[in-house]
Order: structure tokens, then sequence, then C-alpha cells
């Protein structure tokens, strides 16, 4: 059998991965003789992995999930512009002998969160300070919200990246109840609640019965679609957003750097219904 062109990509978990649905349905719909792949790579196998792809011809690049979004940093020799304003990859591709990072997430919050459910001058409670964190962080810059405030685990690390951002905003743990109490926009940047990871704390989902009315809840995690997290908030008469609108959205910018075509977005209805079967 030939060898075939294909990307994959790598996390610690990976099993949940919908990622290769999404490009393999898109190449088929192109006709495209290229594959997508899933591969389970641990933080202490990060650099055997990028030794042995960059010797493969027919490697196109990786996306990069949970947890390596930061620690692939150290593995690049190029920075897109996408991830210098973001400060984590979320894609890897090679070419003339470097390895170039691209951070595709912002675009996917971006589509995530359209201008009608985060106006300008929003507040948001943010619930996380990682990769997925900074992202959304650089996706609120260009919207011109107003104010941030953190819910995490490591107010230093929170303290940092709001320095970083320039936003104002409070800081608090998990269970601030004045974070949410104030939010336009609540978005879930872990991977609490997710198939295989840790579970949402019942004291955090309890805050959302004090939201502000008309409060959107955005929820990164998308196995399973309907979280914890999406539930509660319906629950409350709040705005749900689930993580396969920014999942479809980051993957599509990803797809064109991978394989050369834009994705073909006119068939996004048949997708979601094949990725919610």
């Amino acid at each position: 059998m030939n060898a075939r062109p294909y990307a994959e990509v790598i996390g610690d978990p990976i099993a949940h991965s919908k990622s290769p649905l999404i490009h393999n349905f898109w190449l088929e719909k192109l006709g495209i003789d290229a594959e997508y792949r899933r591969m389970h790579v641990r933080a202490e196998g990060l650099e055997d992995y990028f030794a042995q792809r960059r010797q493969d011809p027919d490697w196109r690049g990786c996306n990069v999930t949970l947890p390596h979004k930061i620690m692939v940093l150290q593995h690049l020799m190029k920075y897109d512009e996408s991830l210098s304003s973001v400060g984590a990859a979320n894609m890897v591709v090679p070419g003339a002998g470097a390895l170039t990072g691209y951070n595709t997430d912002v675009a996917g919050i971006l589509e995530a969160l359209p201008v009608s459910l985060m106006p300008a001058v929003s507040t948001v409670c943010l619930i996380g300070t990682g990769g997925a964190a900074r992202a959304a962080l650089a996706a609120f810059r260009q919207r011109n919200v107003a104010r941030v405030s953190f819910s995490a685990r490591n107010r230093g690390v929170a303290e940092a990246l709001q320095a970083e951002f320039g936003f104002d905003g409070r800081i608090g743990p998990l269970t601030d109840a004045g974070n949410f109490a104030e939010a336009d926009v609540i978005v879930n940047a872990t991977g609490m609640g997710m198939s295989g990871s840790d579970r949402m704390p019942p004291a955090l989902l309890e805050l959302i019965d004090r939201s502000k009315p008309g409060a959107t809840v955005f929820d990164m995690v998308y196995a399973p679609l309907e979280t914890p997290l999406l539930a509660a908030a319906r629950a409350h008469g709040l705005t749900a957003v689930d993580g396969l609108r920014m999942l479809v959205g980051q993957a599509a910018a990803a797809f064109e750097l991978f394989f050369g075509q834009s994705a073909p977005r006119a068939h996004d209805s048949e997708l979601r219904a094949l990725l919610t079967a």
C-alpha cells in the first residue's frame, strides 16, 4: 500500500478527540487522498515524537490538545503570529527544515462566540489559566472585552495572565460567586467535565443559579457534548454554547494549513449530525 499524506492530533488523553472525524469528513468531501489520525503522546514523549515525525515526508503536521499546548513551545523553531499573540500552540506544521507553531483556537473561540453573544464591553468570567485560557484571552482582546475575572486554582498564574493580557477584573478561586454574578459571558477553558477527566465541582455548578439573567455560558469541552456546566446553564434559562462550535471553527483554520485547501463549510450541518450521532 502506498503511503499517503497525513496529519494528526496529539494529546494525553486523546481517545475522546473528534478531530479525526472532522478532518477525514472534509478530506472525503474534497476528494483529497490523505488522512487524519489521533496519536496518544505523553509529555515525556514529545521530544521523540517530533524527532520521528520530522523525518517522515508524508507528515503534514499535528494539532495539539491538552495538556501540551504550552509545553510544545520548547520543540518549535518558528512561531506564527497567531501563536505569538497567545503564547500557546494548538498546531505544528513542518516546512523548510523547521517546525512552526500556530494557534487556531482563537479563530474557533470567535466563531463560537459571535458578536451577538459577546459584544464589546462585555464582562467575562474565565475558568482556567492554561493554554486554552490564553487563547480565550487573545480572543477577548480582539473583541474589546471590558473586563475579565478569573476563577482559578492558581491565583499567581491568574495574576500573571491578567497583567500580560492587560485586563482588569476579579481574581478568585473556582467557586468565586462574585465572578459569576457580574459576568455577561462565562467560559470554561479547562478540561473539567470532560470524559475521563476531573468532574466539574458541584459547588461551581451551583453558582450558575447566581449568574446574571441573559448571560452566555460557553464550555470548550465537547465530550460529552452536554456537559454538566451547560446543563446547569440551560436549567437556569441561560444561553449555552457547546465546545463543538469552537472545535469545528479551529479545525477549519488548521485544515487549510495541513492540506492546502479551504474546509468545505457548506456541509457543516451534515458534519454536526455526524459528530453528535
